[in-house]
């Protein structure tokens, strides 16, 4: 994520303020614009109605309450219990980055109220009120989150007991949104086939699949054909993280960019969402992640990238982004015709 702007003053402006740093003019996130704007003066925004509380910093129309991130929410946490305010800031933080990655790459959103049955939606549950164990994943477009993901002490010994190197709020939510591109971008589609030379036949018995996977472990050879070891579950799974792992590398390359992050093995390219040439896009992340790993090392921190990619990781990466840049296009070209016709 890039830096943003007051429009008022020019100032730096980070993605998740309410309000200039600098000249302390309050702001909203235009999704459309990508871009900040005020709330005040002759051309002030509208803010969405859950900013109170500072759950939300974006922006909305005149005739939506609620943004447009907002507006994908099907069930809140129960904020009768103080703490849970927090957790949901939280939470919508992470997926607002989320929501941004897909609108940069272009990506067509298909919401309930397109989609009733199969349109992207969240819900945000708790273990502590639900009738039924609460876990965090997706069905049918709708990404359901455990509320307790958003204590840093709960993920962090979920994260310990599963053996993953990796586990935040914001992956959560690229991991399960990829898993709504397969069903919208893949399923029904004359991709279909390509999907399963690369990822697998998802035909093949997901629940057994987990079983055995939570029983036995990752196979002993999976970190030379899978991003990780859940990836080696089932081919849904692959998809998934490896759709995941897509975004991590075009939104770090992208605040790479900011920082000015360019060395001489990197690959000069603009704009990672829309950098057609794949290639360079993998050759400036590796440095990048290079860098960032030991600067962490340096802190005595964990990695920020623990992850390998090898020749036939990035050739399933390779793949996504193909079925990205495929998809962002016929959106667009949809858009233009609906303009047109208007």
């Amino acid at each position: 994520m890039r830096h943003l702007v007051c429009p008022v003053c020019s100032g730096a402006v980070y993605f998740e303020n309410f309000s200039c740093i600098a000249c302390g003019t309050p702001l909203a996130f235009s999704s459309r614009d990508m871009e900040m704007k005020p709330l005040v003066g002759q051309h002030a925004a509208l803010a969405c109605a859950n900013r109170t509380g500072f759950v939300c910093n974006w922006a909305t129309a005149d005739s939506e309450p609620l943004c447009p991130s907002c507006r994908l929410d099907e069930v809140i946490p129960n904020l009768s219990y103080p703490d849970n305010v927090v957790r949901w800031r939280r939470i919508e933080i992470a997926k607002r980055r989320a929501l941004v990655d897909l609108l940069r790459l272009g990506l067509p959103i298909v919401t309930r109220r397109e989609s009733p049955t199969r349109g992207l939606a969240f819900q945000f549950l708790s273990n502590m009120l639900a009738a039924h164990p609460v876990k965090t994943g997706h069905s049918d477009g709708l990404v359901t989150l455990d509320i307790a993901e958003a204590d840093d002490s709960e993920r962090e010994a979920r994260r310990a007991q599963m053996g993953e190197p990796y586990r935040t709020l914001v992956g959560h939510f690229r991991h399960e949104i990829a898993h709504y591109y397969w069903t919208l971008l893949i399923q029904d589609s004359s991709d279909l086939r390509a999907c399963r030379a690369v990822f697998g036949d998802e035909r093949d018995d997901y629940q057994a699949a987990l079983k055995r996977h939570y029983a036995e472990g990752a196979p002993p050879a999976w970190a030379q054909h899978f991003i990780s070891a859940y990836a080696s579950t089932h081919p849904w799974e692959d998809w998934a993280e490896t759709f995941a792992h897509f975004l991590h590398i075009v939104a770090t390359m992208d605040t790479a960019l900011q920082f000015g992050m360019i060395g001489p093995r990197r690959a000069p390219i603009a704009d990672p969402y829309r950098e057609a040439d794949f290639d360079a896009l993998i050759r400036a992340f590796v440095p990048v992640t290079e860098a960032v790993n030991e600067i962490n090392r340096s802190m005595g921190q964990p990695d920020v990238y623990p992850f390998v990619l090898t020749p036939e990781v990035v050739g399933k990466l390779h793949f996504i982004h193909m079925i990205v840049r495929k998809a962002a296009d016929a959106h667009a070209r949809e858009k233009r015709g609906g303009l047109q016709a208007a």
